[in-house]
């Protein structure tokens, strides 16, 4: 029997045809592949020569996502939370990128809302015959000339991070292999985001610890000085939250008073021109605080409902052009000790992460106040020890001297006024006896011959023509805080000697007047 020739033998050429066919599929999908890979491997070269920086790798995903899958238009958007922001175009015109600067708020059965909801990818044959075609996004891009679109989300996880998107001139849907690999870009754009805030945080982590330390550094080397301290705060803090306005108060239990102001000069000399302040009401910023809370927000300060009940948060506005804020409390184990406020001329609320920052020189600030008040107390005990001790080592020396003087008065007489002078810090010093219905000068300290030598001839009289006279007509302690004013103050070589202020402490002895001290 012999054997049925196939048709491959039969026809050589029909063989040789179908094999070059075959061959050039899979040098075609060998290219698609070298392509594909050598894309991927391009942008993780950018992903990695960019650490924190976002902007080349969005770039260079959009333009060999938008080259290799054969599209005109290429976007990418992040998502915050609450709306996408569109942060990268490729082949957009300028007009369009301009249309497109909004965040966008997803709309119920839009391609946005659907991606929030949980889609990972939406592809869609024509754009004119999608339900949500009328939608301004889709409209701006239909204007375009924008068709078959596909959708692919970012996220890491189940937290969405935004979307990629691209778009054809003609009504030629991406194929599986296509969205596969802007699934692929989609993932190394999320490791370019995740490596951006893992660096980030890291950066943000760093400067705060390394601005807590220079805080403390302050602290420390500023014992009982708060006002260096809380300079160092408020610069430290309006710089870490990006704040170019600043505020730090204390509280007295009544009112608020500055310690320290950071912005231009017009408003640091208007803050410091207000002085200090009750609040206007529980419902003022400043009345807020007072009643417990620890945090009070501004979004968009001119809008606030506080601006009509405080005249001053209304003129502190209205002076430094404040649109979004954070006031937040100073506390001691729930005691107000004061607040620090800052502020920005844009509308960007501070983030959780800034205000948990804003409590943290919060805390630095009280330490700081609780510290100066510690080492007050400490030096007033201290004083006060060294100024008992002082005054008990006195009183020893005069004794001892009147012990020795049994039967001279003048050597304790002079003890006594020079060691009174030195104690209460007066310039000079002088005891006067009672000799008769007179009250003549018995010893004197640092005073010069010719004052002296005039003095020792002059006899006093009860009466308040001088300190003297006074101490002996009212028997008490006489205080005169500036002789040269006083009306009835005769003795004119004390005032022309540069004396100003006396005092006389009279020498009693059953209630009569035996002398003064008078310094």
């Amino acid at each position: 029997m012999s054997a049925t020739p196939d048709s491959t033998s039969a026809n050589p050429d029909q063989r040789i045809a179908d094999l070059e066919r075959q061959l050039a599929e899979c040098k075609a999908e060998r290219d698609e592949a070298l392509q594909r890979e050598t894309a991927t491997a391009e942008v993780l070269q950018v992903v990695n020569s960019s650490p924190g920086d976002l902007t080349p790798v969005f770039d260079a995903i959009l333009e060999k996502a938008t080259r290799i899958c054969e599209a005109v238009f290429g976007t990418l958007q992040t998502w915050d939370g609450e709306r996408f922001h569109w942060v990268a175009f490729r082949g957009i015109p300028a007009e369009l990128v301009e249309a497109l600067q909004q965040p966008v708020t997803p709309v119920p059965g839009t391609i946005g809302d659907r991606i929030v909801r949980g889609d990972m990818v939406i592809s869609t044959p024509d754009l004119r015959e999608a339900e949500y075609r009328g939608m301004p996004v889709a409209q701006a891009f239909l204007r375009y000339g924008a068709r078959s679109f596909v959708y692919v989300a970012l996220r890491q996880e189940e937290r969405l991070l935004g979307c990629i998107s691209f778009y054809r001139k003609e009504v030629r849907p991406f194929t599986d292999k296509q969205i596969a690999l802007l699934q692929n870009f989609a993932v190394q754009a999320v490791i370019a985001m995740e490596n951006a805030r893992l660096l980030t945080e890291t950066r943000e982590a760093l400067e705060q610890q390394t601005a807590t330390a220079e805080v403390l550094q302050v602290i420390n080397s500023s014992p009982g000085d708060v006002a260096p301290v809380f300079d160092a705060i408020l610069e430290k803090a309006t710089q870490l939250c990006e704040a170019p306005f600043g505020v730090l108060r204390t509280w007295d239990g009544e009112r608020f008073h500055l310690a320290a102001a950071l912005g231009d000069p017009e408003f640091t000399e208007w803050v410091r021109g207000y002085g200090p302040f009750a609040p206007a009401g529980p419902s003022s910023p400043a009345g807020r605080i007072v009643s417990g809370e620890e945090v009070v927000r501004f979004a968009d300060a001119p809008q606030d409902e506080a601006l009509s009940s405080s005249p001053g948060f209304k003129a502190l506005v209205e002076v430094s052009g404040m649109r979004s804020g954070v006031n937040v409390a100073l506390r001691k184990e729930g005691a107000l000790r004061g607040n620090v406020t800052v502020y920005r001329q844009e509308v960007q609320p501070f983030t959780d992460k800034q205000i948990a920052l804003l409590q943290n020189f919060a805390a630095q600030a009280v330490i700081a106040m609780d510290n100066a008040r510690l080492l007050g107390e400490l030096r007033e005990r201290t004083h006060d020890l060294e100024e008992s001790l002082e005054y008990q080592t006195a009183t020893s020396d005069v004794l001892n001297v009147i012990s020795r003087s049994t039967a001279d008065v003048q050597p304790v007489l002079d003890t006594v006024v020079e060691t009174a002078a030195r104690l209460c810090g007066a310039d000079t010093g002088a005891i006067l006896i009672r000799e008769g219905e007179v009250y003549r000068f018995a010893s004197a300290f640092a005073l010069d011959p010719e004052h002296w030598a005039a003095l020792r001839q002059r006899r006093f009289l009860s009466g308040r023509d001088s300190i003297t006279g006074r101490v002996a007509l009212e028997g008490r302690v006489v205080h005169v805080e500036d002789l040269a004013a006083d009306p009835d103050f005769a003795v004119p070589e004390t005032v022309a000697a540069g004396i100003r202020t006396g005092l006389g402490v009279p020498l009693l002895r059953e209630g009569a007047v035996l002398g003064s001290i008078n310094l």
